[in-house]
């Protein structure tokens, strides 16, 4: 009979005790940025009055559950290692929750990791994410470094636009000095060609047609062709010898030096006090010789550029925007440095320079894929002053496919670089020469770098953009990068400046010039990996043959035939680029999805940019095979 009572009794103090407690507390929880449910998430629920912990974890659904939890007061909190430690909810629970109780699931609760995916490790003595912290430091101080020294760009470039702006009127006004055409000096023209089919016979013909006395003027074709435009040049230069003209065709063999080493060996054969030097796919006007020469009667002048003009700047969009960054160069830079008295450089053709002014400064050489640039700057540091002509324009066809802007850009951004290594310390050594132009000129050679600061910025953007999710204390430094902003605000200027299609109505100019300064802008970006890698190459002093840009003597698409020169192919950096389209593109649209808009503009000039270079080769390489 006891034990009977016994049991009855610890029935009725289970059933009693099952009775005061609710057998399911139900609820969701999703992450706080992305809405996406959380697997393994650790939380619990404690009673107020007694303690009383109750630990859970959630599903691969993000939902937790927790049985037979005794009528009371709870907080629900998040207690997991890897999100922020928080209170949820408080809740009570009684008699009418005694078979569940479940928090809304279209309203889930949410969570916010510590740090991002990026930066979750690294804890060391008992500092938590120390080591991500500090890595998250290191990235910031690169990041801005690289957005300071694009700053210090723009701002040379804005000194230059003013000093441009100032003198416009002044260099609009000058005119050609008085010239005995009697007593002109004799000019020897060099044409440096390799393998240059279509356009041979038109340069040829165009400088034999100079209005300049014909005793003289002499020609050499230094021609380094190895094939058919070999026999098309000797039958040219026959026909145009046979009218009179002193013109020679000097044929090498051994390609040494490739440009600058034609140059070079034809020196000891030139006749003329002054060397005019045109690339095959200039069409100078008939009166070139006599808009420049009078400007050597000043005896400090070893040189004087004129602007390149645009034969085909209707051809395409791309050709568009290779006038609109060359206007920039041929205004602002140019006329800008020539104005303040900085040096410049002569730009490989379209030029005149002093025999004399050559030999003195040494002469050509080839270690560099800039020979131009090179010996510009040997030349001004001995002494020798530059005339830079805006007014008098030599036309020029401008690259009409992908390939060959890249490889164009590739052997200017190299050749950029490597005379920086070679000239760094002349230019900073040199005497005589102010502190001003000795920094406009390292500015000048280290220019072609800024491609890589874009790029490292661009990349760190992405790190950024989880540094800004993870450690609230670093993100006054990263609001410093509204200094971008600034820095295109001035490049803006200093575009409009040189922008050529203006009209009297000047909003409707505006806004014309704003389309096309952001299209400049979206390409530069799509062709900073490739021109980095270049710059780079140049720096770490990797050697590469010239590769002269294809020229292709055509004005309109219908005119394209396709031309054998342009050989383009599938490489890595074409297969990098479609890459970075994707993460770009990726983080933009993912980024506007959560509203965190500050980086959306920028990543998404990324995306458009590398994707347009990366369809454009993709479209010519369809094109080819065809």
């Amino acid at each position: 009979m006891p034990k009977i009572i016994i049991s009855a009794l610890f029935v009725l103090i289970t059933s009693i005790s099952l009775g005061q407690s609710t057998k399911l507390v139900r609820g969701k929880i999703v992450d706080q940025k992305t809405s996406r449910e959380i697997e393994e998430l650790k939380i619990q629920i404690q009673n107020v009055k007694t303690k009383k912990v109750f630990k859970t974890e959630t599903d691969e659904d993000g939902f937790f559950n927790f049985k037979n939890i005794p009528f009371g007061t709870y907080v629900l909190k998040v207690t997991d290692k890897d999100y922020e430690s928080k209170i949820l909810n408080s809740f009570t629970l009684k008699e009418e929750h005694t078979n569940n109780y479940t928090f809304d699931e279209k309203r889930p609760f949410n969570a916010s990791l510590k740090v991002t995916w990026m930066f979750n490790w690294g804890d060391w003595n008992g500092k938590e994410h120390y080591w991500s912290h500090l890595l998250a430091k290191i990235i910031l101080s690169v990041y801005g470094i690289c957005l300071l020294l694009i700053f210090f760009y723009s701002v040379l470039q804005l000194s230059l636009s003013i000093a441009y702006a100032k003198t416009r009127k002044k260099r609009a006004e000058e005119t050609t000095p008085d010239f005995d055409l009697a007593n002109a000096p004799k000019v020897t023209i060099q044409l440096p060609m390799f393998n240059e089919l279509y356009v041979a016979e038109r340069i040829i013909e165009t400088t034999a047609a100079f209005n300049y006395p014909k005793d003289k003027l002499e020609i050499q074709v230094l021609d380094d062709s190895t094939d058919e435009t070999v026999e098309v040049i000797a039958k040219k230069v026959a026909e145009i010898a046979a009218t009179g003209i002193n013109i020679k065709h000097i044929h090498r063999v051994d390609r040494t030096g490739y440009k600058a080493g034609a140059l070079d060996a034809a020196m000891d054969r030139v006749e003329g006090e002054f060397i005019a030097i045109f690339d095959s796919d200039f069409v100078p006007d008939q009166d070139f010789l006599l808009k420049t020469i009078p400007f050597f009667q000043d005896p400090n002048i070893g040189v004087v550029q004129t602007r390149w003009g645009h034969l085909n700047k209707d051809y395409s969009i791309l050709t568009e925007l290779q006038a609109f960054g060359l206007n920039g160069h041929f205004a602002i830079e140019q006329g800008g440095r020539n104005s303040s008295g900085h040096y410049i450089n002569f730009n490989g053709t379209a030029g005149i320079w002093r025999k004399t002014c050559i030999e003195a400064a040494g002469g050509w050489e080839h270690d560099t894929l800039t020979e131009d640039l090179d010996l510009s700057y040997r030349a001004q540091i001995k002494g020798w002053k530059f005339k830079y002509l805006e007014n008098v324009i030599s036309p020029a066809e401008l690259p009409i496919t992908m390939s060959a802007l890249k490889n164009q850009q590739h052997r200017w951004m190299k050749g950029g670089a490597e005379c920086f290594i070679k000239m760094r310390k002349r230019i900073v050594k040199a005497e005589n020469v102010k502190l001003g132009d000795k920094i406009h000129a390292l500015s000048h050679l280290f220019n072609s770098s800024v491609f890589l600061f874009i790029l490292t910025l661009s990349l760190l953007s992405l790190p950024v953009l989880h540094i800004k999710d993870s450690f609230s204390d670093l993100n006054l430094f990263i609001k410093f990068g509204s200094i971008f902003i600034t820095s295109t605000l001035f490049l803006m200027y200093y575009y409009w400046l040189s922008y050529r299609d203006k009209t009297e109505n000047k909003i409707t100019s505006f806004f014309k010039f704003f389309g096309r300064f952001v299209q400049f802008l979206v390409v530069s970006m799509g062709l900073s990996l490739s021109n980095t890698v270049a710059v780079l190459e140049g720096y770490l002093g990797i050697k590469s043959s010239f590769v002269r840009t294809p020229k292709f003597n055509v004005a309109k698409k219908n005119e394209f035939k396709g031309n054998k020169y342009d050989k383009k192919s599938i490489s890595l950096l074409t297969i990098a680029e479609g890459l970075l389209m994707l993460l770009f593109g990726f983080t933009a649209i993912n980024r506007a999805t959560y509203g965190d808009l500050g980086m959306v503009p920028f990543h998404l000039m990324l995306a458009i940019g590398y994707g347009l270079v990366f369809f454009y080769t993709l479209g010519e390489l369809k094109n080819q095979n065809k």
